[in-house]
């Protein structure tokens, strides 16, 4: 049975994923859809990537993926198909599958041309389901595309390293449910420019000296749980996604507040690492 994922900025007020689970249904009635999530910010392309890098690899090996994130077709957001770690992904050619491809290399890209042979203006139900129920009964790529060579890429994506390789400079790409503020930095890259030397991260006027491996890492459990006052501490994780995550310890904005809230940090905002020379 195939698996069609939908990711979209579309809100649970609209019809927009009502409808288009039902044209899915009505050309493939035993397909499975999931959805991963239909409260990406409007048009946030990095948001929606940060999603789509973190959920697809839950899922089986020929999921397909259809990305409704400002999907409408002009002469500069051209419509793509791609296959990619054995995943398919349906998307505008907007930067949103730039972070995947920044770690994985595609299979095949093609920039879908069946716009002659549907009218539309709903690309996702009409265009993206017809391209998503093609591949699910087994259909390829280049029946429904023109191979291309590449995608337009996304910006800040990577973070700035200075010269000198003391300095990381990155912004911040997504906010979680619980106000955690998500940097572009990964593990990986932050420990290739840190090669075991201290460092002390920045965001606004806060500043941290430690990564904490969990969140409850935070916590002294040798002081009697009575008389902690650990909720609504900031920290420093690597995150499930091994992404820089700046936090507060069981953060509620409605009582303790958030690290997003607390600190004054938004989208797009500055993140920045010093490493310190040992002498």
């Amino acid at each position: 049975m195939a698996i069609i994922t939908l990711t979209t900025d579309f809100g649970e007020k609209d019809h927009f994923v009502g409808a288009t689970k039902g044209a899915v249904y009505s050309e493939l009635p035993n397909v499975r859809i999931v959805d991963i999530s239909h409260s990406v910010s409007p048009f946030n392309i990095p948001e929606a990537a940060y999603i789509i890098q973190n959920a697809y690899s839950s899922f089986p090996k020929g999921t397909i993926h259809i990305i409704g994130i400002d999907a409408e077709i002009n002469q500069e957001n051209k419509h793509i198909a791609i296959k990619l770690d054995d995943h398919y992904f349906i998307c505008a050619n907007n930067g949103i599958m730039s972070m995947i491809c920044s770690e994985i290399a595609p299979e095949k890209i093609v920039e879908i041309n069946i716009h002659d042979k549907i009218q539309t203006s709903f690309p996702v139900l009409d265009v993206f389901v017809k391209v998503a129920c093609h591949i699910a009964r087994g259909g390829t790529l280049e029946v429904i595309g023109k191979t291309i060579g590449e995608i337009k890429p996304i910006k800040n994506i990577v973070p700035y390293v200075n010269d000198d390789k003391t300095q990381i400079i990155g912004s911040v790409i997504y906010i979680d449910n619980y106000g955690n503020v998500i940097t572009n930095i990964k593990r990986g890259f932050f420990e290739t420019v840190q090669k075991g030397r201290s460092f002390e991260i920045s965001a606004r006027n806060y500043k941290f000296r430690k990564i904490f491996k969990k969140y409850s890492d935070l916590i002294d459990f040798t002081i009697p749980e009575d008389k902690r006052h650990d909720e609504g501490k900031g920290l420093v994780v690597f995150n499930s996604g091994n992404f820089l995550e700046i936090a507060v310890y069981k953060s509620n904005s409605a009582t303790v507040g958030s690290a997003s809230s607390l600190m004054g940090l938004g989208l797009m905002d500055t993140v920045s690492v010093k490493f310190i020379k040992t002498p």
